[in-house]
């Protein structure tokens, strides 16, 4: 239904089920012309580009981002290369020799659990960390334990890497939590993928996302939402002062009043113009983040329905992670079913099982992901459900 928005990618991927959408997506054909855009823009005004992006073309990136989150204060949005740059530039808002207590999963993406581990490591941070497992019982369980001790920042994810499972209700959980606590919800496998209101969370939480995934501008433009408050990060770059670059205090170093104040330095602003293009795209096009999560929606029931006709033993409904999505009466996701869950499913099995399947997928073109045990399957609007084609597993059954 939408395949004709990504003509390049499939044209360029012929023979190829791409089900790794929540790993790398396929890339609107409007952002390379977008990636034009930006080496036109450098060629005609050189240095004089930087008044202009920050002028034009980040306000207008701000206020389409801003309008899919709900978040009435676009100026709260900052742009950075990658999230690991601004979960660090919020961990250096704590004072340099303070011992950080974090709350957070046991199923944190790779940038923040790697780079956790690593303060631990150098008794910078004291970690405790919840199982989301059993999902059930996550949230009040989380909330306990944030309630149980005194914690410095909580940082937890919206929609959890590893599995697609999702918290419900983003407002309703944030309240449950302490207000001491900086909090900070990593949103990259919800961002444009569910729907998302941060009305009411923008003044007192850090959102991280980007455009790797459902935002499909690639990677490079990742962003934070800030909330309120006069934060003095000490990773800082001389983005971070724009606006009192001129009127700089002796012995001080001077910050934005707004997200800005998390800005770093150069970066390479291309991604920003794709991402920019991708969400105005979206606009134009009606496809806003409802109409998109229920054709996904659409997507992953089609494809249930086409697995369970394999009844391969492996590969089937018993082993989904997302058993809350599933009918009953007859094991197939309901499409009635409020409750939200990210863009991919995800199926858990012995580790060498995983590998085999992904193998034996990608010889004859299906592409997946894979974490350890648990295989995933990603589902996009270029997707159309009638080509889904598994019978490959078949022969080996």
């Amino acid at each position: 239904m939408y395949q004709h928005l990504y003509q390049a990618f499939l044209n360029a991927r012929p023979n190829v089920q791409h089900f790794a959408c929540h790993s790398h997506h396929y890339w609107p054909d409007v952002t390379r012309n977008a990636m034009l855009e930006y080496w036109d823009d450098t060629a005609k005004m050189a240095d004089d580009k930087w008044d202009y992006i920050f002028s034009t073309k980040m306000p207008q990136t701000q206020a389409l981002i801003a309008n899919a989150l709900n978040v009435s204060k676009p100026e709260r949005i900052v742009f950075a290369p990658n999230t690991h740059e601004l979960l660090v530039r919020i961990h250096s808002t704590f004072a340099a020799q303070k011992k950080v207590k974090i709350l957070t999963t046991d199923s944190e993406f790779y940038s923040f659990q790697r780079q956790s581990e690593r303060w631990l490591q150098s008794d910078m941070v004291e970690l405790v960390k919840v199982p989301t497992l059993p999902f059930e019982s996550f949230e009040q369980r989380f909330a306990e334990a944030a309630q149980a001790q005194q914690f410095d920042w909580i940082f937890v994810s919206q929609v959890f890497f590893n599995s697609g499972l999702a918290i419900q209700d983003l407002s309703a959980f944030i309240q449950t939590l302490p207000k001491e606590p900086l909090i900070t919800i990593d949103g990259y496998h919800g961002f444009f993928a569910i729907p998302t209101d941060l009305s009411e969370l923008e003044h007192q939480v850090f959102y991280l996302s980007g455009s790797y995934k459902y935002a499909q501008g690639g990677e490079g433009a990742c962003f934070a939402v800030i909330p309120d408050g006069n934060y003095e990060p000490i990773y800082t770059g001389w983005f971070a002062e724009f606006g009192d670059l001129h009127h700089r205090q002796v012995g001080q170093v001077g910050y934005a009043q707004n997200g800005q104040q998390f800005a770093g330095a150069t970066m390479d602003m291309s991604a920003m113009y794709r991402l920019h293009a991708s969400l105005d795209l979206f606009e134009k096009e009606g496809l806003s983040v409802d109409v998109i999560h229920d054709y996904v929606k659409r997507c992953q029931l089609a494809f249930l329905n086409h697995l369970e006709n394999l009844n391969h033993p492996l590969l089937n409904t018993s082993n989904l992670m997302e058993q809350h999505l599933l009918e009953p009466s007859n094991a197939t996701l309901s499409l009635s079913d409020t409750g939200l869950h990210g863009h991919f499913l995800t199926f858990k099995l012995a580790e060498n099982d995983v590998a085999t399947l992904a193998k034996q997928l990608s010889e004859h073109g299906v592409k997946t992901d894979f974490r350890g045990d648990r295989l995933r399957f990603g589902f996009a609007i270029y997707h159309n459900p009638l080509d889904y084609d598994l019978s490959c597993l078949s022969a080996n059954k």
